[in-house]
């Protein structure tokens, strides 16, 4: 494995074990957003108030010097608050861009579906194109740029993953609460790495090998959600690039140069789930997606790990 590989996968160890110490008892997921952010993601957090996904977003933006940004999305929200605005500076003469929140590399939105349907579109569209257009003129959001938030289910098809922090284990619970009497997040967070040392990161992941095998049952696994009788609505292929995409992001935080189905198997349920539409007849008998695409995994043939 080449060097540059071995060393950006230990600075972001490095980074997931800061995130761990702040973010306490839940590892796995904070190992799919790291994915999801190698992969060029964004990350739809499906949770109840308080659990820590503002504290989650913080602790990733200080380990890794990004800028982060919050809106809390409410009915009189407008498209300017998010993309920005001219003014007019009395002084030049001239309108000078002032910019909106979207304009960081990690942006937390909350309950973007009790905002207009505007601002919900001019949202999805930085979120697809990387960049915002104000009064004509187009300017690139910072690289990388990464959004979590809530959305309605006509929106999920946008995000890479689906995941929930949850409510803590007794003990996790017991140290948050002995940890918030006697330290301050910010303070026991260091930088690991910085935005340019992140995309480097990123196009290490790009590069990372998948066998033709792997790419099949990749495939085969998404083809058979829209197949299965039990789904209305399966993975599109924009899912598919999803799951290539943090598939490799995985192999790299396990430490390899190339995916094996084991990797595509740890996240798929977090790529696939908030993608379907389950039928009637999964919904009378109460079947969850999740439940559905274990059964789909159970029945795709797994290929043979294989390196480059």
């Amino acid at each position: 494995m080449r060097d540059d590989m071995i060393l950006c996968q230990q600075k972001v160890a490095e980074v997931l074990a800061q995130v761990n110490q702040i973010v306490i008892g839940k590892e796995e997921c904070v190992r799919k957003v790291m994915a999801a952010i190698l992969a060029g993601g964004h990350i739809l957090l499906e949770d109840i108030p308080g659990v820590g996904k503002t504290t989650l977003a913080m602790a990733f933006s200080e380990t890794m010097a990004l800028q982060n940004n919050r809106l809390q999305f409410t009915p009189d929200v407008m498209p300017s608050d998010l993309l920005g605005f001219s003014m007019y500076q009395k002084q030049t003469g001239t309108f000078e861009y002032q910019t909106g929140a979207v304009m960081c590399n990690l942006f937390l939105g909350d309950e973007i579906n009790r905002t207009s349907p505007k601002t919900q579109s001019a949202l999805l569209e930085v979120m697809e194109e990387g960049n915002v257009t104000v009064d004509g003129v187009t300017r690139k959001v910072p690289e990388p740029f990464v959004v979590t938030q809530l959305l309605p289910e006509s929106q999920l098809d946008r995000f890479m993953i689906c995941t929930s922090l949850g409510y803590p284990s007794l003990e996790n619970e017991i140290a948050i609460v002995k940890g918030r009497q006697i330290q301050d997040d910010k303070a026991v967070l260091q930088p690991v790495i910085n935005a340019e040392q992140l995309l480097y990161c990123k196009k290490l992941v790009e590069q990372i090998y998948m066998a033709d095998d792997i790419y099949r049952y990749l495939c085969e696994l998404c083809q058979t959600t829209r197949t299965n009788p039990l789904i209305e609505l399966g993975v599109s292929p924009r899912g598919s690039v999803a799951l290539m995409r943090i598939s490799k992001a995985i192999a790299f935080l396990h430490g390899r140069d190339y995916v094996i189905p084991g990797d595509i198997d740890e996240i798929f349920l977090d790529v696939a789930a908030h993608r379907l539409v389950r039928s009637a007849k999964a919904k009378a008998a109460k079947r969850s997606a999740e439940s559905i695409l274990i059964e789909v995994m159970q029945n795709v043939k797994k290929p043979t790990a294989a390196r480059r």
